[in-house]
């Protein structure tokens, strides 16, 4: 029968809805069997994104990208190796250093002048390296720091007195054989560490070559002390000097650089807490701590001997209470910062006073006293002090309590500093 005209046309059999129990068990649609045909209970979508542990999965996040940025691999393992090959070489253990001293000439060629004489007696010192130039090479070659002392053989008795206004430093008149000299001038700087240990070489030397005997007996023993290298001195410092820029730029930029991509804004919408957050970048931290600082302190005492005397396991908790303690100065340094050029600034302003005054190349003793009590609280310097305590002492943890005391307020006021100012948008 043909179709009314106007009339409502009527759905085909394709177009034609399945049935109600159709759609709760699927033979007709195809559709996935329920739970009565599967035989374990479906979870809604909510309760499988519950059982996902928000801080496990921004941590592993956070590990994701270390390892997929091949810079940060570099400065992070491979660049305190190469600065320890540098700084080791360069302060190798080589014996004493040869003194450099300058002869000035006095006029007269030949071996019965003064300088003459003085250059024979210096000749076969092997501690000290002497050359003879004119007045004006010399006082160029000591200006220039090519050599750290000159020694002038005075003519005349005016010419033995010096000024010691002007650094200069006249010995004794010595009794000089065959020569018409009355007096020697020792010219250095007094400041300069290299002259003033050249001018008692120096001056030794020439007394004993004038006859002078010691009034008592003297032996000399040298004992080779663990820790005493300037490479015992530097592992600790590399290390500590290490985990200050892993933890502070490793997460500053990744922080930026979330921010200036807007993620911030997106993470803080989805169900995680804005603790579980920070404090991924926090653990993150613990992956590679061990083996950055296996890695400074094997090479260390694969190329230069350098043993660990303490305990291991305290070794690890100092790494780790330090790594953490520059791990929330990190985050307090990128809690603000829009972009990366000043985050740059800030952690270059926070880190360069630490390079210096810490004690990471130098001893920290060198500096002012009044200076000493800012020192010793910086988290750096506590840091350094106790890895030199446990590598090169074996001291014990508890000899260390103060430093890791003052390491672990830094890392918690400033995380939690962090996580109150920190900006999402």
């Amino acid at each position: 029968m043909p179709d009314v005209i106007g009339a409502k046309p009527r759905p085909s059999l394709e177009q034609t809805p399945p049935p109600t129990d159709a759609v709760k068990t699927g033979p007709l649609t195809g559709a996935a069997p329920g739970p009565e045909a599967s035989g374990a209970p479906s979870l809604p979508a909510t309760s499988r994104y519950r059982s996902v542990n928000p801080l496990l999965e921004l941590t592993l996040a956070r590990i994701r990208e270390f390892v997929r940025e091949p810079e940060a691999v570099f400065w992070v393992f491979v660049f305190p190796v190469l600065l320890a090959v540098a700084l080791g070489i360069a302060f190798r253990e080589t014996g004493p250093a040869t003194v450099q001293v300058a002869v000035e000439a006095d006029g007269r060629q030949g071996p019965g002048s003064s300088s003459g004489r003085l250059m024979e007696w210096l000749e076969g010192r092997s501690d000290i390296e002497a050359v003879l130039l004119s007045p004006e090479e010399a006082a160029r070659a000591l200006r220039t720091g090519r050599v750290a002392l000159v020694l002038q053989p005075s003519p005349s008795a005016a010419a033995a007195t010096g000024n010691p206004e002007a650094g200069e430093t006249v010995s004794p008149r010595p009794p000089l054989p065959d020569l018409d000299s009355e007096g020697l001038v020792y010219r250095y700087d007094p400041t300069r560490p290299d002259s003033r240990v050249a001018r008692l070489v120096l001056d030794d030397a020439l007394q004993r070559s004038m006859g002078r005997e010691d009034v008592a007996r003297v032996r000399d023993e040298a004992v080779a002390q663990a820790g005493a290298r300037y490479i015992d001195f530097l592992i600790p410092g590399l290390v500590g000097l290490n985990l200050m820029g892993s933890g502070m730029w490793g997460l500053g930029f990744a922080v930026v650089q979330a921010r200036t991509r807007k993620l911030l804004k997106l993470l803080a919408a989805t169900p995680m807490r804005r603790t579980h957050f920070l404090l991924s970048f926090m653990l993150s931290r613990l992956i590679f701590l061990a083996l950055e600082v296996v890695a400074v302190v094997s090479f260390g005492w694969l190329a230069f001997g350098v043993s660990v005397h303490g305990s291991i396991l305290e070794l690890g908790v100092i790494s780790l209470v330090g790594s953490m303690s520059f791990a929330g100065l990190g985050l307090l340094v990128a809690a603000r910062t829009r972009t990366i050029e000043g985050v740059s600034g800030l952690m270059n302003l926070v880190m360069l006073p630490m390079w210096l005054l810490s004690g990471t190349f130098f001893a920290a003793t060198r500096f002012p006293e009044f200076w000493q009590p800012v020192i010793q609280v910086l988290p750096l310097t506590a840091l350094n002090d106790a890895l030199r305590a446990n590598i090169n002492e074996g001291l014990p943890l508890a000899a260390s309590l103060p430093d890791v005391l003052v390491m672990a307020a830094w890392g918690s006021a400033s995380f939690l500093l962090a996580l109150r100012w920190f900006r999402w948008q």
